[in-house]
């Protein structure tokens, strides 16, 4: 697995159980979504200074990943409850 899919995490009492940036509330989709609309890694850590670069590789990756077709193991947290 790649090391840099560890930044991702799923809980499904966080943003409904959307893959984000481990420790935040900001979706790998969302990053995407930048990326694809031109953004660059500045203007997007200028926008979430709690980020990393490492982390918007982790959302790219995290998009390879997918768009192969491949489940990605990303642990899930049990629902509280």
């Amino acid at each position: 697995m790649n090391p840099l899919l560890q930044r991702i995490s799923i809980d499904p009492n966080v943003c409904f159980g959307k893959p984000c940036i481990r420790g935040t509330r900001i979706w790998v989709s969302l990053l995407l979504d930048f990326l694809a609309n031109g953004m660059t890694f500045e203007e997007i850590l200028g926008e979430f200074p709690q980020l990393e670069v490492d982390d918007i590789k982790a959302a790219i990756a995290y998009g390879a990943e997918m768009a192969r077709e491949r489940y990605v193991e990303i642990p899930v947290k049990e629902a509280a409850g």
